[in-house]
Parts: C-alpha cells; sequence; structure tokens
C-alpha cells in the first residue's frame, strides 16, 4: 500500500502549504489593490478596496470601505483614513483608522493616531500622539462614568518600544 520512498518524502515536506508573505488582510480579501515595489505615485488615492502598499506614494490616501496595509518595503508620505491600518514600513503622516491601527515590529510612523483600537508591538517605531477615544464614548455624560460592556473600555492598554 504505502511504499518507503513516498513516506520519506512526504516526511521531508511540510504538513502545510507555505503561508503568503503578506498580511491576511490583504491576502484574504477579493478585492484588494497592490503598489509594488517599483511603483512611486504622487497624488491622492481614494476607494473602497482595500489596498497592499509596498511601493512609494506621497499624497492622501481615503478608503472609506476597505483597509490599508503598508508592506515592509512600503515608504508613505500622505496622511491615510481608512477601517483598519496596518504599517510594517514606513509612514510620515496622520493615520486615522475607523475601527484600528496597527503598528507591526518593522513599522514605523511619524504622525498622529486616531482609532478606537490602536496596537503597538515591540519594536515599532512612534512619534506622534495617540487619540483613542470612540464616538460612543465621547457622546456619554462625564458623571456616568458607564463604559462597560464598551468594546473600547477601560482594558485598553497601549505598549511600545521606541528605538532612538
Amino acid at each position: 500500500m504505502w511504499k518507503k520512498n513516498e513516506v520519506n518524502d512526504s516526511s521531508v515536506r511540510p504538513a502545510t502549504p507555505e503561508k503568503p508573505t503578506q498580511p491576511a488582510e490583504s491576502a484574504a480579501s477579493p478585492r484588494c489593490a497592490r503598489i509594488g515595489g517599483s511603483l512611486s505615485i504622487k497624488g491622492d488615492l481614494y476607494g473602497e478596496e482595500d489596498l497592499f502598499i509596498e511601493g512609494r506614494i506621497e499624497g492622501k490616501i481615503t478608503l472609506k470601505k476597505g483597509s490599508v496595509t503598508v508592506g515592509e518595503r512600503g515608504r508613505v508620505h500622505a496622511d491615510v483614513e481608512a477601517t483598519n491600518i496596518h504599517v510594517a514600513g514606513e509612514v510620515e503622516g496622520d493615520l486615522l483608522g475607523r475601527e484600528q491601527v496597527v503598528l507591526l515590529e518593522t513599522g514605523r510612523v511619524q504622525g498622529n493616531i486616531k482609532a478606537k483600537s490602536v496596537t503597538l508591538q515591540n519594536g515599532a517605531q512612534f512619534k506622534g500622539s495617540i487619540d483613542m477615544e470612540s464616538a460612543a464614548r465621547s457622546k456619554s455624560s462625564p458623571s456616568s462614568g458607564v463604559v462597560s460592556g464598551q468594546p473600547n473600555g477601560a482594558n485598553q492598554s497601549v505598549s511600545s518600544t521606541q528605538r532612538l
């Protein structure tokens, strides 16, 4: 039934296929635009699909329903507005994430961040301010003091390691 060669060959091969090198958000999306490493764009980008950046962009990026991922080789000199923003490369400009902003360990950001959820992985470099106040929290009366049940309640934490 099984030949020895087949058993030995299967033990050498990985049990699962290799994972893609790009973040899962851009790989899983059927509508993801990609700006490759050899591309450089000056101007404003508007749209509703996800965007993966490995090249250079200078201007403004606004994706009303999409996510932006700046890959490790990506260089962005622009304000970025999207539902979710992931940075593994370099961004100089403000980031407005309607849901979340994530700075991966290789990410560098110089600018302000505003989102419901902000994550800075160890090794990420960040210079600017962070505003995590959600619309629901800012509308509640200050005397109520009740934020439990909110996804952005008092359990938020931000940690960062800055390299000088």
